[in-house]
């Protein structure tokens, strides 16, 4: 079997992995009595999270990514999805930490990854948004270089 096919092959296992903790999440999120479209987007980011970002440089699974969530929100979202904004970063960062409270009340994480998870988005998130600013005012003016 080539590189590329065994990646594919534990691609495709990562993510049907991560649809299990999915519908996990969703079901936790209709239990918080939230609209459907809450829910829907809540799912979007988590899923865009889960098994685009994490799987991007190499197959990282769910639980490693309480602990990458710096990167995630400081660097690839902002370039990687040309819909980032200050709005959707908040936004973002809300449905991950909405999705791993889930996964710590139904033991999938610990409490204190968790909590660390928290406690890094509430004290960089100022850096995330200047970090969008400035990556903003480069596209801006990078024609003019």
């Amino acid at each position: 079997m080539k590189d590329y096919e065994v990646y594919e092959l534990n691609l495709k296992k990562n993510n049907k992995r991560n649809d299990k903790f999915l519908k996990i999440f969703e079901k936790w999120l209709n239990e918080q009595k939230l609209t459907k479209k809450t829910i829907n987007k809540h799912l979007c980011n988590v899923d865009l999270y889960i098994n685009d970002y994490l799987n991007y440089y190499e197959i990282t699974n769910m639980e490693a990514g309480v602990n990458m969530i710096y990167t995630f929100l400081d660097d690839w979202f902002i370039r990687k999805c040309m819909w980032s904004s200050v709005s959707s970063i908040k936004d973002i960062a809300a449905s991950i930490k909405k999705f791993y409270q889930c996964m710590s009340e139904k033991d999938y994480i610990k409490n204190e990854d968790y909590k660390r998870l928290c406690q890094e988005i509430k004290d960089h998130m100022d850096e995330f948004i200047n970090s969008f600013i400035k990556y903003e005012q480069y596209e801006e003016y990078e024609e003019f270089f």
